[in-house]
């Protein structure tokens, strides 16, 4: 579980899918004028460099931000953020989903972040110095559901473990039922891999049948180099804002042409 490292992978085809839904999430939260708890059970380090001999390795990011960018008008959520981002830290920047969290919160919202690996933590705490934002290194797990219901109970949690450890995907729905049941009006965004191995699918089978009303949304894309099992990117989330659904059925096509 200490070995993943996204620097390898951040800006890819996944990313693009992921972030542009928490920003569009994230966006039509604060139009309300109340303040929201974030949390995120696996947060990494938050800022990565495109240009870094980890992204230049495998090449996702020439596969994924760097095509997609045109996909995104410059007011989207996820164009804002991450115009952002490169203003203070260059035009190779590409933000994480805490430091894509962080251009769209406010002030008076608050953020918790679990990250385990002592390094990505390390650089976490760098890239988010912010006062109104705790960065723990603990099991995301066990820390959310320490937290949950929070003060203010409106809020999002982010769930976007790397999978490694295989018994995630039977953790997950348990997971999940649990902080609803504790958390009713949270809004729960799970990412998953679309594997050919099909190793998601009784998880997210679990998390249709136990939350009709969630939003399901897949994406498929070429594998990011022969024989990689990874063909698609899935969210499902509990609570969906409003506009969410429209913005993820906007991205299916951009996928389905590559």
């Amino acid at each position: 579980m200490l070995s993943y490292q996204h620097a390898y992978h951040s800006g890819n085809l996944a990313d693009v899918h992921k972030h542009a839904a928490l920003a569009i999430a994230l966006d039509r939260m604060v139009q309300k004028d109340k303040p929201l708890s974030y949390f995120e059970t696996h947060a990494g380090r938050g800022l990565y460099h495109l240009d870094s001999a980890e992204a230049l390795k495998t090449g996702e990011a020439a596969q994924g931000i760097a095509r997609a960018a045109p996909w995104f008008v410059p007011d989207h959520p996820y164009a804002r953020a991450l115009a952002q981002i490169r203003q203070t830290h260059g035009d190779t920047a590409y933000p994480g989903s805490p430091l894509i969290a962080a251009a769209l919160l406010r002030p008076f919202d608050s953020m918790t972040l679990a990250e385990l690996h002592p390094a990505e933590n390390a650089a976490l705490r760098a890239a988010l110095p912010d006062r109104y934002t705790q960065v723990v290194q603990e099991d995301g797990a066990a820390m959310v559901l320490s937290r949950t219901p929070p003060d203010p109970r409106r809020g999002f949690l982010l769930i976007d473990p790397s999978y490694e450890v295989k018994t995630d995907y039977d953790r997950i729905p348990d997971l999940v039922t649990k902080l609803h049941r504790k958390w009713n009006v949270g809004v729960i965004m799970l990412w998953y891999p679309i594997l050919t191995s099909g190793l998601q699918l009784p998880m997210v089978r679990s998390l249709r049948a136990t939350f009709p009303d969630g939003l399901s949304h897949e994406v498929r894309f070429p594998p990011a180099r022969p024989g990689h099992g990874m063909t698609g990117s899935g969210l499902f989330v509990v609570n969906p804002p409003f506009g969410l659904a429209e913005e993820t059925t906007r991205l299916t096509p951009f996928f389905a042409a590559l």
